[in-house]
């Protein structure tokens, strides 16, 4: 059984638990060990989670498969992206599974999901960032249709930075 449910505040624990497991699992040879630690203890604790989701602006969402949370998402509708003056255009800031769902296609799931979202709110587009040597991710992006548009540094400290690519998916 799969469910997509909407996160709340009563979610916080078990967000920054979901986000520091599949960030390192994703990302965790980006960057020297130290940078990497630093960088989730900073954004994926309880407390950011929580003022993230007192913010209307943040829409988080947990897949559950069989029970077990498998990963999570965040968007936010109305976001311009850089060096664009459309509007109505969603940013997917995050889109994570953790490694032992992989092969169970949750990812295009959620994705799914979240397009469908984007759609109800009458957005145009979606766009994101991701790190370019995540292949599999921008394998899954091209496979969804998304086109590369421009790139971005992406600070993981104070002296390391990752390229990514800017990615932008027009919706009909």
């Amino acid at each position: 059984m799969i469910s997509i449910e909407k996160a709340t505040e009563d979610d916080v624990e078990l967000l920054s638990q979901i986000a520091k497991q599949t960030f390192l699992e994703s990302h965790g040879n980006c960057a020297k060990p130290e940078d990497v630690n630093q960088y989730i203890s900073e954004k994926y604790n309880p407390y950011v989670f929580k003022k993230e989701l007192s913010d209307k602006k943040n829409i988080y969402h947990i897949l559950y498969y069989d029970g077990q949370a498998a990963g999570y998402s965040k968007i936010i509708l109305n976001a311009p992206f850089p060096n664009s003056n459309m509007a109505a255009i969603t940013k997917l800031e995050r889109l994570y599974l953790l490694k032992d769902f992989y092969d169970l296609k949750l990812g295009s799931m959620l994705f799914e999901f979240n397009t469908r979202l984007a759609r109800e709110n009458d957005q145009r587009g979606i766009w994101l960032y991701v790190w370019t040597e995540n292949q599999r991710a921008v394998d899954f992006y091209n496979t969804c249709g998304f086109t590369i548009i421009g790139s971005y540094d992406f600070q993981i400290s104070e002296t390391h930075s990752n390229p990514n690519h800017q990615m932008f998916l027009k919706l009909q």
